[in-house]
């Protein structure tokens, strides 16, 4: 992995209103680094209610966001 794909990016959530504002925030400080390297997506990993990461990752094929929640 890069050094550009390993940029990331935690959001914490105050509530369920802010939750799209404050991920789409981090994805839009996210894709000129996405942009630059056209190799990674974006990954939003869900670690506890109220806590996100978002970040670059080599496993998300460039152009493209998914989401992960761990068991």
């Amino acid at each position: 992995m890069s050094e550009q794909a390993a940029a990331q990016i935690e959001v914490l959530v105050g509530g369920q209103e802010q939750l799209h504002q404050l991920l789409s925030d981090a994805e839009a400080a996210l894709l000129p680094a996405a942009s630059i390297e056209r190799s990674a997506g974006i990954l939003v990993t869900r670690h506890s209610p109220g806590r996100y990461t978002v970040a670059l990752s080599d496993e998300v094929p460039f152009g493209e966001t998914r989401e992960h929640a761990p068991s």
